[in-house]
């Protein structure tokens, strides 16, 4: 089997995710696609009638993000019309499950040249026809008794709950990554990979992250209410059915503890990335020198009811594929959905805090669903280069009680 390489990737910085306040808002979701790519034909001098094809993930394909970005986003950017795109949705994993299937393209044979990547605004997402489908599924009673799914902040509240993680500690983890957030700006790490988004008359839109938020303190993170309790006992019908009522179906001895709010959550945000990967023979013959390979990739379910567990037993999985111990990971990134999901990752693995999300996550950054998987790939490897190390991991929970991951070793 091939090996597959990863010759560049790119991001647009992260715009807050809300009409008349976040400065990509207006855009057109295909625009920020076709940003990225654009950036990786000029970066690379890439000859677009030779990349096979476009994965991109994006979580809500409706309304404006409908009708497969990728392509659509390919064709904005100029890209030979020979050069395919196809649009996927894993929830929340879309962006490593594009950048995955782009790997295997290469590592089967099938392709010399793929990009993988992702893109979603979530500001269309209070656009007529354009909200994400209810997991929980009201229309689906054989599916909803079989596995009840409640809303994921419900989910984080019960894993918490259920692990016994207190408040203070979800808290103090989401200030540490507004700290390392602020670090990684002030030092630059970021610069390499971000690429400013400017709109069809060429005036720049935003270039830098708008979302992250310095100034917080523990302090202030301690007075913020919790989200989801108004949201679990929200009705869902007619009878009185509600996120926690769904919850306590498969779990009925928890007594939830709302602990997850604004600042201990990931961030609603506007955001792209690609990453372009190559065959070894194709980047020789182009002169390109590759930054990274792919090592090992793999997809884990876990229980759909609390939804946000998969990463754990997706990285032992992935780390067993690739023969690698925990210690043998310079750098991880664990998408921050909520402070609980990374914090009890740490926890099950036993691992060195110092190595995880080394330059702040979704809580700061913002998690811009289907695309994040990719900027978080991208994020790990400028750090394996910062620091002059060896192997990644990145995976993520998604709906529907699933996780991607992938480990790559910097060439």
């Amino acid at each position: 089997m091939k090996e597959a390489w990863i010759i560049d990737a790119c991001r647009t910085p992260r715009g807050i995710g809300k009409k008349g306040k976040g400065a990509l808002a207006d855009q057109h979701p295909q625009h920020l696609g076709a940003v990225v790519l654009e950036a990786l034909r000029e970066r690379n001098d890439l000859n677009t009638a030779d990349v096979g094809d476009i994965i991109f993930g994006t979580s809500s394909q409706r309304g404006r993000q409908s009708g497969d970005l990728a392509r659509m986003a390919a064709l904005e950017a100029g890209y030979d019309i020979t050069s395919s795109g196809m649009t996927l949705d894993r929830f929340c994993g879309s962006g490593i499950t594009s950048v995955n299937l782009a790997a295997m393209n290469i590592m089967s044979g099938s392709e010399d040249v793929v990009i993988g990547g992702g893109a979603e605004m979530m500001s269309t997402y209070g656009e007529e026809g354009a909200m994400p489908s209810m997991l929980m599924d009201n229309g689906n009673l054989k599916l909803r008794a079989m596995h009840p799914q409640p809303h994921q902040g419900v989910c984080a509240d019960a894993i918490a709950t259920m692990e016994g993680i207190t408040r203070e500690e979800l808290d103090a983890q989401a200030f540490e990554t507004q700290q390392k957030a602020a670090r990684a700006i002030a030092e630059g790490r970021f610069d390499k990979s971000l690429v400013a988004v400017k709109d069809v008359d060429g005036n720049v839109v935003l270039d830098k992250e708008e979302f992250p938020r310095p100034q917080t303190t523990l302090e202030a993170l301690s007075e913020l209410q919790p989200s989801f309790a108004a949201v679990a006992d929200y009705p869902l019908d007619e009878s009185g059915l509600t996120f926690r009522k769904l919850l306590n179906q498969k779990y009925p001895d928890v007594e939830i503890q709302h602990m997850h709010h604004a600042g201990n959550s990931s961030g609603v945000v506007d955001g792209a990335g690609a990453i372009l990967l190559s065959s070894p023979e194709y980047a020789r013959a182009q002169g390109w020198k590759p930054r990274a390979r792919i090592v090992a990739m793999a997809n884990q379910g876990d229980c759909p009811t609390l939804m946000l567990n998969a990463p754990v037993p997706a990285a032992r999985k992935v780390l067993a594929k690739a023969g690698l111990s925990i210690d043998d990971i310079d750098v991880w990134e664990i998408n921050e959905a909520f402070a609980v999901v990374s914090e009890k990752f740490m926890r099950d693995l036993g691992m060195d805090r110092d190595k995880v999300n080394i330059n702040g996550g979704a809580m700061a950054l913002g998690h811009p669903i289907g695309a994040t998987g990719s900027l978080l790939i991208n994020t790990a490897l400028d750090e394996l280069e910062r620091q002059d190390k060896q192997f990644g991991l990145v995976t993520m929970c998604a709906a529907g009680g699933m996780a991607p991951a992938i480990i790559i070793e910097r060439i």
